[in-house]
């Protein structure tokens, strides 16, 4: 068993392989594309098995699957932890290439979940429909802005609607103004016939999912953003706890600890960015939080109340009267000018 450390490039990809006493075997570069993944493999072939580390990047997940298909074992590493157990104060492509050989020779490397070929299906189009959706949204609040632009007023509730259609052909605008609201119209619809044509895609693929159907049961969930919750989940059983799937999710609150002070920040942001944003959109709606009729252990005493600040209304609420405990964590306050954080005795609730 030979170790291979791959540094990816924008035009190159830089290949350090060790031995199993960590001797330098071979010191090479090869075009990160296809042919030259595959003279690479080949060029290495008599050195028998391979196991080889890359760091997480744009592109890695390629040079993982054709390495893969080439009889090679590859890690993707993740390139914060990467940088955590080798800090280095001189940081070059053919450095990082030797690091991570090191890493896979010594069993080090800190290799993250890569989803199979399914789950990447799933994922890229309920990611593009996502897509779509945001590029229809942007043009439609580029006509309500030529609108308020010219002090027209919107008496529907739905500008895009039969009576919304029927107002924007009755304004009178200037060119090009008049030319821009024509265009933009062609592309909504253009882009309402897309979408259409991926959310019948998605129903089709969702219907045996095994994850929709528990996923609707939640108020405020569908089936296209059950779909797109389920794919960015993927595999539900790599979680160890549902801690770690909420953490994953982006849904769990930064806690500010010191003495007896526990505060609350925003929500963190770990985790895909398209889960965090859809499993908010997905929340119940809104219903008063009430502390759980139990006493706090003796040694869980609740936190000191901050004082009260002339000026700033809320910051002295409990966090059942500003909503559920989402927008409890989100939202802050603002008190003469300055941004400040919400606090609340949360230690009380579920």
């Amino acid at each position: 068993m030979v170790y291979a450390g791959l540094d990816l490039s924008r035009r190159r990809l830089d290949v350090r392989v060790l031995d199993a006493d960590g001797a330098t075997l071979i010191e090479t570069a090869a075009p990160p594309d296809r042919d030259g993944l595959a003279q690479l493999a080949e060029r290495l072939r008599p050195l028998g098995p391979i196991r080889a580390a890359i760091e997480s990047m744009t592109g890695a997940r390629f040079v993982h699957d054709e390495l893969e298909r080439a009889g090679w074992e590859v890690e993707l590493a993740d390139a914060q932890k990467v940088k955590g157990l080798a800090p280095l104060a001189c940081k070059t492509d053919r450095i990082d290439a030797w690091v991570l050989a090191e890493l896979a020779r010594r069993d080090f490397v800190p290799a993250i979940w890569l989803p199979d070929p399914a789950v990447r299906e799933e994922r890229e189009r309920a990611r593009f429909r996502l897509h779509l959706v945001r590029h229809r949204t942007a043009l439609k609040n580029r006509i309500h802005q030529t609108l308020v632009a010219f002090g027209v007023p919107c008496p529907v509730s739905d500008l895009f609607g039969a009576a919304g259609r029927q107002l924007l052909e009755r304004l009178r605008l200037p060119d090009p103004w008049r030319e821009n609201v024509v265009l933009t119209l062609a592309f909504v619809d253009d882009l309402d016939r897309q979408i259409a044509g991926c959310e019948r895609e998605l129903r089709r693929l969702g219907a045996d999912h095994r994850y929709v159907p528990l996923l609707m049961s939640i108020p405020g969930i569908a089936w296209v953003l059950g779909y797109t919750i389920a794919a960015e989940i993927g595999d539900i059983t790599r979680f160890a706890s549902p801690r770690k799937l909420a953490g994953y999710s982006g849904l769990c609150p930064r806690v500010y600890q010191s003495g007896d002070r526990d505060r609350r920040g925003p929500l963190a942001k770990n985790g895909p960015r398209y889960l965090r944003s859809r499993a908010h959109r997905g929340r119940p709606a809104r219903r008063p939080l009430h502390p759980l009729p139990r006493a706090l252990p003796a040694h869980q005493e609740a936190p000191r109340q901050e004082p009260r600040r002339q000026g700033c209304q809320d910051r002295g609420r409990p966090p059942a009267l500003r909503g559920d405990l989402v927008d409890a964590h989100q939202r802050p306050t603002v008190c003469s000018g300055r941004r400040h954080e919400p606090s609340g005795r949360m230690t009380a609730l579920d």
